[in-house]
């Protein structure tokens, strides 16, 4: 069940992340900057890509120390409980040079699992 478990939350951190980078393709800076709406979709999905990575098991977590766990969940505990603080800059950066980053490295381990399930 466990192995079930971390499919769906890899799912779920796909799935945010895909649209976190939705949101802001081809949006410029400038717009982003301005567009309320837009900075509290993509921050929503930043909150559920950690959220979702916080609740993998240990056990796939040390198996894949490629993916940097710990900050993506500690991005998710700052923009949750300093959710009044929130730098769009960051926010901007996790979404345009991180995520598409980390998104190859999460849908390897789907297909491994998947090859394995």
């Amino acid at each position: 069940m466990l192995l079930n478990d971390d499919l769906t939350r890899l799912r779920h951190i796909t799935e945010a992340a895909q649209e976190a980078m939705g949101y802001l393709k081809d949006l410029p800076w400038i717009e982003f900057e301005k567009n309320r709406p837009i900075q509290h979709s993509v921050v929503r999905c930043i909150e559920i890509v950690g959220e979702a990575s916080s609740r993998i098991s240990s056990g796939l977590r040390e198996a894949n120390p490629q993916v940097p766990w710990v900050d993506i969940i500690a991005m998710r505990n700052r923009i949750v409980h300093a959710y009044y603080d929130i730098d769009i800059d960051v926010v901007w950066k996790t979404v345009t040079e991180d995520l598409p980053v980390l998104l190859p490295e999460i849908q390897s381990i789907v297909r491994d699992l998947t090859d394995v399930y």
